[in-house]
């Protein structure tokens, strides 16, 4: 049985989820429509995720302001330490690591509608890793900009041929791309619960795509790994992932971070999120992808967060009763 304050603290979460960001950029009487400004505070997730929103909100008639503090492979401790820094001592330079300036200094230079939040991806499906560095930001954010809509950005499970993935517990990793996606999943949204804030499901869609026979990367087995020959790579169709590519005569392997691919689909699930519109309609689309796998992508951005918003109004349906 929940108490009575939980109750509350779910309603307000569901709420958000339900009516999304929208309403802290809501037009005013004028019907004039104003710039979106959307700061991330990430690594070189959020930077992948939001590679292809500038062309896609211009597109959409949306203009959009994107301020950033991103440090490659942060985590949320990592961001909050350099928090401490700096309020310890505004001229230390550990807490001015972006790009000499500190996270105050950013986002201190504008008014910010939308704060996106994330964990580290390797961190990603460790809920304690969460805590409590989460929630030391969300208040350190609202602190300073008081009126902006803070949310979890969920990062994407690493690619089913990855030789790594996400820790899930001290000393323990996932053992496959579809368990770090549970375990992630399940951790950004119990904290995302405990602070009554909204997620853009972008790992959710990354999954989605995964999950679906006809539009899923399958490793290649005919390929040779351990002696492979320039210029040749494994098939990596539908690949969301860097994957396989040559640098310098050596087979590099990138199974973390996003390709053109995976970029759009982090973007597309992101205008689908922040403006609560279909980006299917959008015919932007970076070169060299299917344009049969783009129009996957754009219904599977969509269908996504929709998903979310639909649980959404089923379980606060359920608490009001």
């Amino acid at each position: 049985m929940m108490s009575l304050r939980q109750i509350r603290q779910q309603k307000v979460f569901l709420l958000l989820l339900l009516f999304s960001v929208k309403i802290a950029f809501a037009q005013p009487s004028t019907g004039k429509k104003q710039p979106l400004h959307l700061f991330l505070i990430g690594n070189s997730f959020s930077q992948n995720a939001t590679r292809y929103l500038p062309q896609l909100s211009k597109e959409g008639g949306h203009e959009l302001v994107i301020g950033r503090a991103e440090i490659g492979g942060s985590s949320l401790q990592r961001h909050w330490g350099h928090v401490e820094a700096a309020e310890r001592n505004p001229d230390d330079p550990q807490g001015k690591p972006y790009g000499g300036k500190s996270l105050k200094m950013l986002l201190s230079e504008g008014v910010w509608d939308v704060v996106t939040i994330q964990q580290a991806s390797i961190l990603s499906g460790d809920v304690d890793t969460y805590r409590p560095y989460a929630k030391k930001l969300y208040e350190y954010v609202k602190k300073l900009q008081p009126k902006a809509t803070v949310v979890f950005h969920q990062t994407w499970a690493y690619r089913s041929d990855s030789k790594d993935f996400s820790q899930i517990a001290p000393k323990d990793s996932a053992r496959s791309a579809e368990e770090m996606w549970e375990k992630s999943r399940a951790a950004y949204h119990t904290i995302a619960n405990e602070l009554g804030i909204a997620i853009i499901p972008n790992g959710d869609a990354f999954w989605r795509m995964n999950a679906k026979t006809k539009w899923a990367f399958n490793k290649d087995n005919t390929f040779n790994y351990s002696q492979p020959q320039s210029p040749s790579l494994p098939n990596q169709t539908h690949s969301l992932h860097m994957g396989y590519r040559w640098d310098n005569d050596k087979l590099a392997f990138d199974s973390h971070h996003a390709n053109d691919a995976g970029c759009y689909l982090g973007a597309l699930v992101w205008y689908s999120f922040l403006y609560d519109e279909s980006p299917v309609k959008l015919t932007f689309c970076p070169d060299g992808i299917d344009k049969k796998f783009a129009t996957q992508l754009k219904k599977t951005a969509w269908a996504t967060v929709q998903k979310e918003k639909k649980k959404s109004e089923h379980k606060l349906v359920a608490i009001e009763r």
